[in-house]
């Protein structure tokens, strides 16, 4: 009886072992696809999200103005035409 524990013993301590070594595999294929994830998006210049809003921003405050502008010039011109 001894014997078939000292085998399952084996048996569970190989598993054991077989599967730390795959969750590392796995960790170490996933931090390698990130890694080259990161550097394509870095090699294709794209701009950060902060950066996006803050440009994004600046237009709605252009196209605020030149409404602004818009209804200013309209009203001079009605004006002129009186």
């Amino acid at each position: 009886m001894q014997t078939r524990n000292k085998v399952l013993d084996d048996i569970s301590k190989l598993m054991t072992n077989a599967m730390g070594v795959a969750q590392g595999a796995k960790d170490e294929a996933s931090t390698a696809m990130s890694s080259m994830i990161d550097r394509w998006l870095a090699d294709r210049d794209f701009v950060t999200r902060e950066e996006f809003d803050a440009v994004r921003a600046m237009a709605q405050k252009a196209r605020e103005e030149n409404e602004a502008l818009k209804a200013r010039l309209d009203a001079l011109e009605t004006a002129a035409k009186k």
